[in-house]
């Protein structure tokens, strides 16, 4: 998985932390997250805030759903 791959990483973390509002996570604590991720192999110097805006976004849209 890589900073692109959105709608992957929302499923991922919508599974590993269910229990998280992804509105309440601070973009420090969601790049942390993101590379927590087994499947995540990309350089963490990649993402910027829009990155992980729509990472966010499509988080919650998992969670909505």
């Amino acid at each position: 998985m890589h900073w692109t791959d959105v709608r992957e990483i929302a499923i991922a973390l919508s599974e590993r932390h269910p229990d998280v509002a992804p509105l309440s996570v601070r973009f420090t604590d969601l790049h942390r997250f993101v590379r927590e991720l087994p499947d995540f192999s990309d350089d963490p110097q990649k993402s910027n805030e829009a990155i992980l805006e729509a990472i966010q976004m499509a988080w919650l849209d998992e969670v909505e759903d």
